[in-house]
Order: C-alpha cells, then structure tokens, then sequence
C-alpha cells in the first residue's frame, strides 16, 4: 500500500484556513535558506574609528609576524576600556563631574596612543563635559544637569564605536589577512 500524505486545516493556524502541511513546507524551506553572515569588515571600512597610520607605528613594535608585543599592548587597552567605562558609569551615577572629565581625559589618551580616533574624540568630549563645557571645550556649560546628559549620550555612543574596534582588531589578530 503507497504511502498517503494528509492535509488538515486548522482554524487557529497563522492565515486563516491555510493547511499544516503548506504551512510546515514554508517553515522548513525558509529554514534551509542559508542565513546571511556578519559583514566582516576590513580596514577600508573602518578607517573613520582606526588611523591606520598611527595603528601600524604600533605593528612596527613587534619584532616577529606573530604580533605578541603590539597584541599585548592592545589588549591591555580592552583591559583598560572597559575598567573605565564602568567607573565612568559608576561616577554618572554619583553625578561626579570631575570624576568623568579624568576618566575621559584617561582613556582619550590611551585610545590616541593606538589610533582609535572615534573613541578619542568622544573620550574629549566627556572630558569637557565633565569640565562643564561644550563639547568643544570652548563655552561654558553651567548646568550640572545638561552635562551630565551629554555625557550620558556620549557615552551610550562611545561604548558602540569600541565595541566596532575592539570587534575588529580581536579579529585582526586571530587572523590578520582577512582584514586586508
């Protein structure tokens, strides 16, 4: 006897009177259809966070193609960022000021150091905020409150674009040719 394939409507199914069995052929044939990877990128793309330049004066440090000394250097950096951004949250909690403006100063430094020039710009800008100003440093901001919601925002911001880098430069150095 030949195997019989049977349909049955169901009245709660996703489009009403739709059947089990078109509806499960649908779900498994998008199931199949390869899922499209994260865009991997290179350095052309991520040349408004890293100044290549300033980057591969750190490479020339190295004295082997492994990269262990400019790696060390740079994941030291991870180390650090992340300390200080959570004792930059800790000190917008605290509605610290000052606290905020050396943090910023802080790490505006050390991401110059490697070229991470979106973190370093809004590394400044938490600087100045902290100082009570604007975000270029030149006008006075006297509103605690107005300050310390820049900060917040820039933060928020900054926190992405290290994540952008410290994504690509992990990978960087797990496999340096597919970031070329």
């Amino acid at each position: 006897m030949a195997p019989t394939t049977t349909t049955k409507t169901v009245e709660g199914s996703p489009v009403r009177g739709e059947t089990v069995t078109s509806h499960r052929r649908e779900v498994e044939a998008n199931a199949e259809q390869p899922k499209e990877a994260p865009t991997k990128k290179k350095w052309s793309d991520i040349t408004d966070s890293i100044d290549k330049a300033t980057f591969d004066q750190i490479l020339e440090m190295d004295d082997d193609d492994d990269r262990d000394f400019s790696k060390g250097i740079v994941f030291g950096f991870f180390d650090q960022a992340e300390s200080t951004f959570e004792k930059m949250e800790q000190a917008q909690k605290d509605e610290n000021l000052k606290e905020l403006s050396q943090l910023g100063h802080f790490l505006k430094g050390s991401s110059a150091t490697l070229g991470l020039s979106k973190v370093k710009e809004a590394c400044e800008k938490i600087q100045h905020f902290g100082n009570q100003k604007d975000e270029t440093g030149s006008t006075d901001e006297p509103d605690d409150k107005v300050s310390l919601k820049n900060i917040e925002k820039t933060l928020t911001e900054v926190k992405k674009d290290y994540e952008e880098v410290e994504t690509f430069l992990r990978r960087y150095y797990d496999d340096p040719v597919s970031c070329n």
